[in-house]
């Protein structure tokens, strides 16, 4: 298949990628603050709704092999745009669901969808920018997702208490139609001539059967599982304490807020500053973050949770995802894929578990358990990616440059 023409090596991503970001983002943070008011409209307990949370997020990582095969197989805009089109009908279906069950089939299908925009967002800019200036278009995209997210929190809260937690399901939908006909004038990006006839088989192999992919996904699912498998249960802690769900989501609100301020902060810094350090910094603020709430839960210091957290991510996310985009440059849009799976199979596996102590009002034991299993999940992430850059260099990434390079 000949792409068409794409400018070398931009440094910012597209601006309908970065929509379809923020409308995947919202999408998934949303439901977040309306757990509470789920339940009680569904007449189930809290423990029962979560899995319309967790059985998304699940969704959303064990399909992401396959859309990434799809993407490497049949191209990066054509398989994000089959997937919002699924999902703007799957979300519509959520508003509809009368009883618990259908609900979480319902998410269920849209997480399997909107699973396939971001990650495969991040394979388009892995394939159009130079590994030396990758980390800066990447943050790009997370600003755009942590837009998302923070009108998901605040708003989702606030929109479910005032008028109905099911309009919160429609606004995505629509959107996601919106950018699926928006991705009509984005190109595909060039494939290489070797790989384009290639089955999908070739490509597990060669990802699966690298020792360093695998170290970045273990990683990855384990950031999953203390980030977002965690977070969600900061907006269910407050409405414990009797707090409505407005401000409850309001009080999140400050993670997309944190997001977006520090992946500008990072895209400053991500020339200056090596990966490993972008990584501690990171990972000491997600153990901060949730040390906090471990010891007191408040609007004020839930608050302060979210912005550390947001930060967090921003620094250690953003190093990792940018590694993931390096590590098999050959077979790119899998290994994205396979890295976004453990991240969000983590956060599914998190939240379930994590589903009765929040049942019982026992927040302080959960949160504690995410702030002590930051700090091994920021010294392995820090130390491997430390000794994986002294074995391998930054070097020409993009298929043109490869041959050019290799030509010399």
């Amino acid at each position: 298949m000949k792409a068409s023409a794409l400018p070398v090596s931009p440094v910012r991503p597209p601006q309908a990628l970065s929509v379809s970001s923020f409308v995947s983002s919202f999408d998934r943070f949303a439901v977040s603050p309306m757990l509470v008011l789920i339940a009680a409209d569904l007449g189930v307990s809290l423990s029962a709704a979560v899995a319309a949370a967790s059985g998304y997020y699940l969704a959303y990582g064990l399909t992401q092999p396959l859309w990434g095969l799809l993407s490497d197989r049949f191209g990066r805009v054509r398989v994000m745009r089959w997937a919002l089109f699924g999902a703007a009908v799957a979300g519509a279906a959520s508003a509809l669901m009368p009883v618990l069950g259908a609900l979480v089939v319902a998410r269920v299908v849209t997480g399997a969808c909107f699973g396939a925009v971001i990650p495969t967002g991040l394979t388009y800019v892995g394939d159009t920018v130079h590994q030396s200036v990758r980390q800066r278009a990447l943050t790009d995209l997370m600003a755009a997702a942590a837009l998302g997210t923070a009108l998901a929190t605040g708003l989702g809260g606030v929109v479910a208490g005032l008028v109905d937690w099911r309009v919160a399901f429609t606004v995505p939908a629509a959107c996601a139609l919106a950018c699926a006909l928006a991705l009509r004038s984005l190109p595909e990006p060039p494939r290489q001539e070797e790989r384009a006839g290639q089955g999908v088989g070739r490509y597990l192999r060669v990802v699966l059967g690298h020792r360093w992919a695998l170290l970045v996904f273990g990683l990855s699912f384990t950031e999953g599982a203390i980030m977002l498998g965690t977070m969600p249960f900061l907006a269910t802690a407050l409405q414990y304490a009797g707090l409505a769900a407005a401000v409850a989501g309001l009080a999140i609100t400050a993670y997309g807020l944190g997001l977006w301020a520090f992946s500008r902060l990072v895209k400053r810094l991500s020339g200056r500053w090596p990966a490993p350090v972008l990584m501690v910094v990171g990972g000491t603020q997600l153990c901060l973050g949730f040390a906090i709430v471990t010891v007191h839960v408040s609007v004020p210091a839930v608050a302060v949770t979210a912005l550390l957290l947001g930060g967090g991510w921003s620094f250690l996310h953003s190093s990792l995802q940018t590694w993931a985009t390096s590590v098999v440059p050959e077979a790119r849009g899998t290994t994205i894929a396979f890295f976004a799976c453990a991240l969000f199979v983590g956060s599914a596996v998190s939240s379930w578990a994590a589903g009765p102590l929040a049942e019982d009002g026992r927040y302080g034991l959960l949160f504690g358990l995410a702030a002590a299993a930051a700090i091994p999940l920021t010294a392995v992430a820090a130390l491997s990616r430390r000794r994986y850059g002294a074995r391998h260099p930054a070097g020409p990434s993009l298929p043109a440059e490869r041959t050019r390079h290799q030509a010399q």
